[in-house]
C-alpha cells in the first residue's frame, strides 16, 4: 500500500489562500460602477499582505483573475487588465521595501506583451526579497494547473512507457511548487464554493468562508479567521490533530 505523506500541522497558517470575491457587489451596494469596486479590491491588498506579513504567515495567494473571467463584458476585462499594470507599475517598490517576494501563476500567454512585460519585470525584481511570498493567480484554474503539470512531466520522461507517475513525481510540475500547500483558504463574499481555485493544493486545507465583501475585508477580519483556523482538528484522515491553540 503506498504511503500517502501528511501535511505537517502547524500553529499557525504558514501560507494563506484567498479568493477576493464581492468587489462588484461592493460597488453595487454604493451605486458605483464596477471598476471602482475592483479598485477598492486591489487597494485592499496592500493592507492584507502587510498583515499577514506581520503575523508571520510566510506566503499568501489571491486568486485574482480566473480562466472563466474572460466570459466577463468585454469593458469589464479591459478594466482589470488595466488595474493589473497600474497595480504592478505602483507597488512594486513598496514591496521590495516591505521584503515581498512577487510571483505570478497562470496561462499568463493570454495577457497582451505589456502586462507579460510588466510581470516578468516584477518577479525578477523582488525575486530576492524573503519575508513574504505573495502570488497572484492570474488566468488560473486548478483543473489548468493538473493538466500543464501532468504535460509538463510526461515530455521530461525518457521513451519508457513504465515510467511511474505519482504524487511525489508530478508535485515539482505544478505552477506552485515553490510553496507549501496553504493550511488555510479564505473565500469572501459570502459564496461557499472553490470555483477551480488550487485544486490539488487545497487537499488538506481548511476552508473559511465568510460574507464580508473583498474590498471590506480587513486585518480584523483576517485575525477572526486565523482565530477560526486554531479551533480546527486536523486530522487529514487520520487520529485527531490539534492546531495548537
Amino acid at each position: 500500500m503506498p504511503v500517502i505523506p501528511i501535511p505537517v500541522t502547524v500553529a499557525a497558517p504558514q501560507h494563506i489562500a484567498i479568493v477576493m470575491d464581492g468587489n462588484r457587489r461592493w460597488a453595487s451596494q454604493r451605486s458605483l460602477p464596477k471598476a471602482i469596486g475592483h479598485a477598492s479590491g486591489a487597494r485592499r491588498v496592500r493592507n492584507i499582505v502587510q498583515a499577514c506579513s506581520e503575523r508571520g504567515i510566510r506566503y499568501l495567494t489571491l486568486f485574482a483573475f480566473s480562466t472563466e473571467n474572460w466570459s466577463r463584458p468585454m469593458e469589464e476585462v479591459s478594466s482589470l487588465m488595466g488595474l493589473f499594470v497600474h497595480y504592478l507599475e505602483k507597488e512594486v517598490t513598496d514591496m521590495n521595501a516591505h521584503g515581498v517576494r512577487l510571483k505570478v501563476v497562470g496561462d499568463l500567454s493570454a495577457f497582451d506583451a505589456r502586462l507579460q512585460r510588466l510581470m516578468r519585470e516584477s518577479q525578477e525584481k523582488t525575486a530576492h526579497n524573503t519575508r513574504i511570498t505573495l502570488t497572484i493567480a492570474a488566468n488560473y484554474g486548478g483543473r489548468w494547473d493538473m493538466l500543464q503539470a501532468t504535460r509538463a512531466w510526461m515530455s521530461q520522461q525518457p521513451a519508457d512507457p513504465c515510467a511511474e507517475l505519482t504524487e511525489q513525481n508530478l508535485r515539482p510540475y505544478f505552477s506552485m511548487a515553490y510553496a507549501p500547500d496553504p493550511d488555510l483558504v479564505i473565500r469572501t463574499g459570502g459564496e461557499s464554493r472553490i470555483s477551480n481555485f488550487l485544486l490539488w493544493q487545497m487537499a488538506y486545507s481548511e476552508l473559511y468562508f465568510t460574507d464580508t465583501l473583498w474590498p471590506d475585508f480587513t486585518a480584523q477580519s483576517l485575525d477572526q479567521a486565523i482565530q477560526w483556523f486554531h479551533l480546527r482538528d486536523r486530522r487529514f484522515g487520520g487520529t485527531p490533530l490539534k492546531a495548537s491553540r
